[in-house]
């Protein structure tokens, strides 16, 4: 799937950009978040064990919460300052991905498609994902499942 062109992600620390800047160097590994779900609360530890797996790979680890800042940082708490942060309020970049429920753990790539996508958490599924960053970067993959994640459930529809 080809992302719009027009979407613009809006970072925590920094001034809105289109998706193709953030792009130009690294393809992004997004993890997109509803704070206000149990779902996405349940799976934030684990996100941010697999993001922070990536840190030093050539992609960019993200959060894309589909909320406000001030939502995001109370959500997120210090892992705001640890992993790159972008809000969606009107969650129309987590659509634009083709995003439909979250959690959902994806690859985009940097000619802007999304070549690996789970919604919800299922450890298999976001293995897959995981495994698609590792080949593309080179990189070695995060344990999926790892000792404290959840059991596998579904995640809860964008626009629901």
């Amino acid at each position: 799937m080809i992302t719009t062109p027009e979407l613009e992600l809006d970072p925590l620390n920094g001034d809105r950009r289109p998706l193709s800047d953030w792009l130009t160097t690294f393809p992004l590994a997004c993890v997109v978040l509803d704070p206000f779900t149990h779902e996405s609360a349940w799976i934030l530890d684990t996100s941010k064990r697999i993001l922070q797996g990536f840190r030093e790979a050539d992609c960019r680890p993200c959060w894309i919460l589909t909320c406000s800042p001030d939502d995001a940082k109370r959500f997120l708490g210090p892992y705001a300052e640890e992993v790159l942060t972008f809000t969606d309020p009107s969650r129309a970049i987590a659509r634009g991905l083709g995003v439909e429920s979250a959690p959902c753990f994806l690859l985009v790539r940097q000619d802007g498609v999304v070549t690996a996508k789970a919604e919800g958490w299922n450890p298999d599924t976001w293995r897959d994902v995981a495994e698609a960053i590792a080949d593309l970067t080179h990189w070695s993959r995060p344990a999926i499942p790892a000792e404290g994640d959840p059991a596998a459930y579904s995640g809860t529809p964008i626009d629901g």
